[in-house]
């Protein structure tokens, strides 16, 4: 329900000065760079809320299922943010999702079934080909939206029918495949011990606070704006404050299940790298100028054509990662796979977490916001009893108040001038 500015746009900030940046950002939110704050504030108010119909929402097992619940389709919104950044769409992710799931089970499927393939590979290497699958699909729908100027909602519709269709082809009369693949039910299924949990969290917390304080301070030796220092300190206060929230959580006894999962750090760990990519790369940077204004973009020597075939690759990638999450979560596949309301709840990620439809304002990392608040909702609302016609409803009205959020925050930036 943000609006997430391009991380490359300065603000005029005096660095030296805490009261100057609290006030510069307060004229920001007035003049519509409100940033993550409508999202946070809408986090809080969920878990107030469900907390308050039932006790059980902040569960030490339940806080844990919401974490591997999350997983799979915040992992496709993190590459729809990629070609949304572009001013694009992608209809396909859900299936596409789907067709990758299928493949890396059916290359895992015991020989002698009759159903399964000549070729038997390892999980590890199934997973491979799964993200090699995607990054394919990828390279297929954006290279036809690119050189052949058709629209990406109407290549990306059609990939999402014959995607759908590819699915069950695949799976053929068996209807369901179960796998048995440890790697591949492991990502979902397994955890961390205690020790090696935290561990992992104090190191990501060590490395999440060193770059921020790196990047101050090179931002200011440069001469560029730096913000504030206590607003740095107070970022990585917040990050460490989280990260013991869910270390306490996760590891508490009874928690069933208990501990870290393994695919909550494969979330982190893919979050932390396309961030980076957007933000400190000269890829990202071409990213967001494509989506902000293709023909300037042109006119700068980018090569447009390139950087929207790689945004559709890196969502379709995106997409195959989370169809192996999703397949490893239910340790099957059928001929579901990827349909549901999976490719709306990606999109929703992207949107509600800040991503702009319009193209270039957006950042990977607030996809996680995105994801935690529809995983919020759907949890919620499943342990209060909601229908599921309840559920859909409240998540379309969330992710319409995020546009809307978006459109006139678009228009207070524009009338100020930002």
């Amino acid at each position: 329900m943000t609006t997430a500015t391009n991380p490359h746009e300065p603000v005029a900030v005096d660095a030296d000065g805490f009261g100057a940046a609290l006030r510069s950002r307060w004229d920001g939110i007035r003049a519509g760079d409100v940033g993550s704050l409508p999202i946070i504030l809408a986090l809080l108010a969920i878990a107030v809320f469900f907390q308050s119909k039932n006790s059980h929402f902040d569960d030490p097992g339940n806080i844990v299922n919401l974490m591997i619940q999350m997983a799979g389709f915040t992992m496709i919104g993190l590459g729809v943010v990629f070609v949304l950044l572009l001013g694009e769409i992608d209809l396909s992710a859900g299936y596409v999702s789907g067709v990758c799931g299928v493949v890396a089970a059916k290359l895992t499927e015991p020989p002698g079934t009759a159903s399964s393939w000549p070729i038997h590979v390892p999980g590890l290497v199934a997973i491979a080909v799964a993200l090699a699958c995607g990054l394919a699909i990828g390279l297929l729908q954006g290279t036809i939206i690119v050189k052949f100027g058709v629209p990406s909602f109407v290549v990306t519709l059609a990939g999402y029918l014959a995607w759908a269709g590819v699915v069950l082809i695949l799976i053929g009369l068996g209807g369901t495949i179960p796998i048995q693949d440890k790697y591949i039910n492991g990502i979902a299924n397994d955890f961390f011990s205690h020790r090696a949990g935290a561990a992992l969290i104090a190191a990501g917390v060590l490395a999440y606070g060193a770059s921020q304080y790196l990047k101050y301070v090179s931002r200011r030796r440069a001469g560029l704006d730096s913000g504030a220092l206590p607003f740095v300190l107070a970022k990585i206060a917040a990050v460490a404050l989280v990260c013991w929230f869910v270390e306490h959580y996760a590891y508490r006894p009874g928690a069933i299940p208990r501990g870290l999962p393994y695919v909550t750090l494969l979330l982190g760990i893919v979050i932390a790298v396309l961030s980076y990519v957007a933000t400190s790369t000269r890829f990202g940077r071409h990213i967001y100028a494509v989506g902000g204004n293709a023909e300037a973009a042109l006119r700068a020597g980018i090569n447009v054509d390139r950087i929207r075939i790689a945004g559709f690759m890196i969502g379709s990638t995106m997409a195959a990662l989370g169809g192996v999450i999703l397949a490893s979560r239910l340790q099957s596949v059928d001929t579901e796979a990827g349909g549901s309301t999976l490719l709306l709840d990606s999109i929703a990620t992207a949107v509600i977490g800040g991503t702009s439809l319009f193209g270039g304002r957006g950042h990977p990392k607030n996809a996680l916001f995105g994801g935690l608040v529809i995983a919020s909702l759907a949890n919620g609302m499943g342990l209060i009893g909601y229908s599921a016609g309840v559920q859909e409803l409240v998540t379309g009205l969330i992710l319409l108040a995020a546009v809307l959020v978006d459109s006139l925050s678009r228009k207070r930036l524009a009338a100020s001038g930002r």
